[in-house]
């Protein structure tokens, strides 16, 4: 007997199909559906042999599972063919539509199965969009065996969901499917549908960029394509004029945000132009405030650049304002030039780590006074308490340099700035010796 949750493919579903099971009517997508995990295309690093999903299904040991991935690379798909592979009733719910009523029913009819002797595979989809209190309720029905939770999400699991949901799953990360898996699905597709698309090479290639690593849209793509009736196969430009090109995967305020600004960052650091301007680029066509954009570069000019080009930080500020007087997209470029001055910058963190260890030692010294001989003495009262008594007037010292301590009684002196042999700061090196050298003979 079915249930509330079962999918409903009865005898309807079937008469309407054509020859071979599949009905024509049904979306690409849908009739190409892979009917076991050999027929999958991508995602070997999970799938394999002696890859985790391999190795638990060979020794007959599936547990709680959570697949995090970006759209249209098989979480769905993955989680029914587990479900086939292991004779567990499947069932899916969506976190978007499911409330506490539907788990809660979903809950009493999974108990049922079980002691008629069935398994159920739970499947949840954007689970990451249940609150807490509703993560909190699959717990003791994953302990006690009722269900097998296997949860889907775009979301970084370690922020989204709950630590002890966390510590009951194994999380799989599916990745974004590559250009060759794409041609494989498209080839697939062809095969289905019983002809070739009309598109020449550049075109098909220009088909697969545009999916984006999607295997869904490449699919609703392919249908649109393969509806056309064309006298001759249609080239890349011809196919962009017909199609809209999907908009990059960008979410401002989550993971890709925090990813994509990581990598520009990085690029930055590492001294690569190119592939500096090409986050920029990303970030700027997934619709970042450039404003952001500018904030960023103006700390990486500060943290990875610092004193070894002193005019990176102005040439950052000259871009942020550049940019908020002419607007986009042209003060855009404005950033487009900071980008690469950075990238192209000798590099030093030298500041950032002398700060770093400043903070720290001023942590354990924090209420030691400044030595009395650098206090001033405005008072009758503190000049006889010693403020300003042995301070030597740097300027009327030798070399215009006194030696004297300014750290506090007590405390060893450190060395905090440590410049490098890069740009302007092989020069504040120079300096540097120069004055701890001198500084050694004075107080000799």
């Amino acid at each position: 007997m079915g249930d509330l949750f079962d999918s409903g493919e009865g005898t309807e579903g079937k008469a309407a199909a054509g020859a071979g099971g599949r009905d024509v009517n049904r979306p690409l997508a849908d009739r190409l559906r892979p009917q076991s995990l050999a027929e999958v295309i991508g995602q070997t690093h999970v799938l394999g042999p002696e890859a985790p999903l391999g190795v638990m299904l060979a020794s007959g040991s599936l547990s709680s599972l959570i697949l995090w991935g970006p759209p249209g690379v098989g979480k769905t798909t993955i989680a029914r063919l587990l479900a086939r592979e292991t004779d567990l009733h499947f069932v899916q719910i969506s976190a978007i539509f499911s409330g506490v009523p539907d788990l809660k029913k979903v809950f009493e009819a999974a108990k049922i199965r079980r002691q008629n002797g069935q398994g159920t595979l739970l499947f949840v989809d954007e689970i990451h969009r249940f609150n807490k209190a509703q993560q909190d309720g699959f717990l003791p029905h994953m302990e006690d065996g009722t269900i097998l939770l296997v949860g889907a999400t775009t979301e970084n699991p370690s922020f989204e969901l709950n630590a002890a949901v966390l510590s009951r799953s194994q999380v799989l990360v599916l990745e974004r499917l590559s250009l060759a898996d794409l041609e494989r699905l498209t080839q697939r597709a062809e095969q289905e549908l019983g002809r070739g698309l009309p598109l020449l090479p550049d075109a098909r290639d220009a088909l697969h960029e545009m999916a984006d690593g999607d295997g869904r849209m490449l699919l609703n793509l392919i249908e649109q394509v393969a509806a056309w009736k064309v006298p001759a196969p249609l080239g890349a430009e011809a196919l962009a004029a017909r199609l809209m090109r999907r908009a990059a995967k960008y979410d401002k305020s989550g993971d890709e945000h925090y990813n994509l600004i990581s990598a520009l960052h990085k690029s930055i650091r590492g001294s690569d132009p190119d592939a500096a301007l090409y986050w920029l680029g990303r970030m700027l066509e997934g619709g970042e405030d450039p404003r952001y954009l500018a904030r960023r570069l103006t700390m990486m000019s500060t943290e990875d650049i610092g004193l070894a080009d002193p005019q990176a930080n102005t040439v950052c500020l000259n871009a942020w304002q550049t940019y908020e007087r002419l607007g986009s997209p042209e003060g855009e470029l404005a950033l487009a030039n900071a980008a690469v001055y950075l990238a192209l910058a000798p590099k030093s963190n030298a500041v950032y780590v002398g700060i770093k260890a400043a903070r720290r030692l001023a942590k354990k010294t924090g209420s030691a006074p400044p030595p009395k001989h650098i206090l001033n003495a405005p008072t009758k009262l503190m000049s006889e308490q010693g403020y300003g008594d042995g301070y030597a007037y740097d300027h009327d010292a030798e070399d215009g340099f006194s030696g004297q301590n300014y750290f506090p009684d007590g405390v060893k002196r450190p060395v905090l700035y440590q410049p490098v042999e890069r740009g302007f700061e092989r020069e504040l090196k120079r300096r540097s010796e120069y004055f701890a050298n001198l500084r050694t003979k004075r107080n000799s």
